[in-house]
């Protein structure tokens, strides 16, 4: 199994994603997430990075939240994102202000 793969499973089990949801971020087809999840292909380097910040995130609201509450979680739109969806800072490269959400969740610290 490749981290890739590991990724994908990961945000499918953990993250209540689904393919077409890892495919939109990605903007590739549903085919070709399966394609990366089988193995078969990889993705670039960019995407990559993008699936691994996105595992990251959700390997960290895991620990608060089901499945479906963390796909919710990305989806909403955030105050602590002035009203932005955490899934949309992710794939704009902006994950650090998500982790700092996440760093204030774990402190505690509900702004």
């Amino acid at each position: 199994m490749t981290a890739v793969s590991r990724y994908i499973d990961n945000l499918q089990g953990n993250g209540g994603l689904k393919g077409t949801d890892i495919a939109n971020f990605a903007d590739v087809s549903s085919a070709t997430v399966h394609r990366w999840k089988t193995g078969s292909h990889a993705p670039n380097p960019e995407t990559q990075l993008l699936l691994a910040r996105l595992h990251y995130v959700v390997s960290r609201l895991d620990e608060y939240y089901t499945p479906d509450e963390v796909r919710t979680w990305l989806y909403l739109p955030h105050p602590q994102l002035d009203g932005r969806r955490a899934i949309d800072s992710i794939v704009e490269d902006r994950t650090a202000e998500v982790i700092a959400i996440l760093d204030r969740l774990d402190a505690e610290a509900f702004l």
